[in-house]
């Protein structure tokens, strides 16, 4: 079946089962992989491991602290559950998503935390027809992620935590401190975690004031904070792996252009950080100049040359598309965008024939 974004547990599938034929170390009890395995499946490793005969190159998928990833490892392997916090951007969904498929199997177990979600959308709700037709019984209860998690002992992702009301989130306090789930409307009554389960929050650190985690609910996890990427050279690597998998996704055939990778990478990290790698200071925008944003433009870029021009990115089209993401906060950032071009890449047009073709664009900005 064709998906426009498949899951890491089938865009990885070939490591995953690569890694769990050669795996014989110590695992927790209804782990796909030993502990060992699910590090070297997300940070990548040299050794090639075999499936049917064959090399299968095990990749870094996150790129980060390494030190990081064998903590909310463990964390997973323990009675607590795991936060990843930070800001916008910095790949935490995508580490939920393959701690989830290296651990058990499936990273679609998930609950997408809003302003409008309930406890019944944590815990469980019910079929209202079969309700009054019969009664509460299991066949009237709709489950939730939760609920699967625990029948079935594994990993239930809870993305963006901090935007439920705070009683909805408060709901997950007796879960983690006893692994059980009352559900008094049953006979039975009791819902018991089988071995394996666990879960895995995530939240940015913009949203933190939202509705704030109660002191309850935070001992009951773990938290590890993302940090932002601070390698011009890390960043524009992750930015060419993610935009040509996007690319190739979507049925576009299309060389990465590694020049302007790294041109957008120094211009996100500069607007970000608000200093140049020169040392001068410069306006930081309100918008999320994150390296998942400097993805997306690059993506729309790309697409944008390929649909309409029929030829690879182009400069032109790159300022175009950055302009949506840096205004999308208060168009009044498009000033400190205005100002690294007239002061920033200005000077380097002096010096470099691409930063001199990337200023001609600034006409864009208005």
């Amino acid at each position: 079946m064709e998906m426009m974004k498949p899951p890491a547990e089938v865009l990885y599938a070939r490591e995953l089962q690569a890694l769990q034929q050669e795996d014989t170390g110590k695992r927790p009890p209804n782990w796909l992989l030993s502990p060992v395995y699910i590090r070297d499946f997300i940070i990548g490793r040299e050794q090639p491991a075999r499936l049917d005969g064959e090399e299968v190159t095990i990749t870094r998928k996150f790129y980060g602290n390494d030190i990081l990833i064998e903590r909310a490892i463990v964390t997973l392997a323990g009675n607590r559950g795991l936060m990843l916090v930070g800001e916008p951007g910095t790949a935490k969904t995508m580490l939920s998503e393959l701690l989830s498929a290296a651990i058990s199997g499936t990273s679609t177990n998930t609950i997408q935390g809003t302003a409008g979600t309930t406890e019944d959308m944590i815990k469980y709700s019910w079929n209202y027809a079969m309700l009054l037709d019969k009664g509460p019984s299991e066949q009237a209860l709709v489950p939730s992620p939760l609920y699967h998690g625990m029948k079935k002992g594994i990993v239930t992702r809870f993305e963006e935590i901090t935007r439920c009301p705070s009683e909805a989130q408060d709901s997950l306090i007796s879960i983690m401190s006893d692994k059980v789930m009352n559900i008094p409307e049953l006979e039975s009554g009791v819902l018991f975690a089988k071995p394996g389960f666990n879960i895995i929050g995530t939240a940015n650190i913009r949203d933190k004031g939202v509705n704030e985690m109660s002191s309850a609910l935070k001992r009951r996890f773990n938290f590890e904070t993302i940090r932002p990427i601070s390698n011009v050279k890390l960043e524009a690597r992750i930015i060419e792996s993610q935009a040509h998998n996007l690319l190739v996704h979507s049925g576009i055939d299309m060389p990465i252009d590694l020049e302007i990778v790294e041109l957008l990478a120094t211009t996100f990290m500069e607007l970000r950080t608000g200093m140049t790698r020169e040392g001068y200071k410069i306006d930081v925008p309100q918008a999320v100049m994150s390296t998942a944003e400097a993805v997306s433009v690059y993506v729309q870029s790309a697409m944008t040359s390929y649909y309409y021009e029929d030829k690879n990115v182009t400069l032109d089209r790159l300022v175009q598309n950055m302009l949506g993401t840096v205004a999308k906060e208060n168009e009044k950032d498009l000033a400190a965008l205005k100002t690294y071009f007239s002061r920033v890449i200005k000077e380097r047009a002096r010096e470099d024939q691409l930063w001199a073709a990337y200023y001609e664009e600034k006409k864009w900005i208005g």
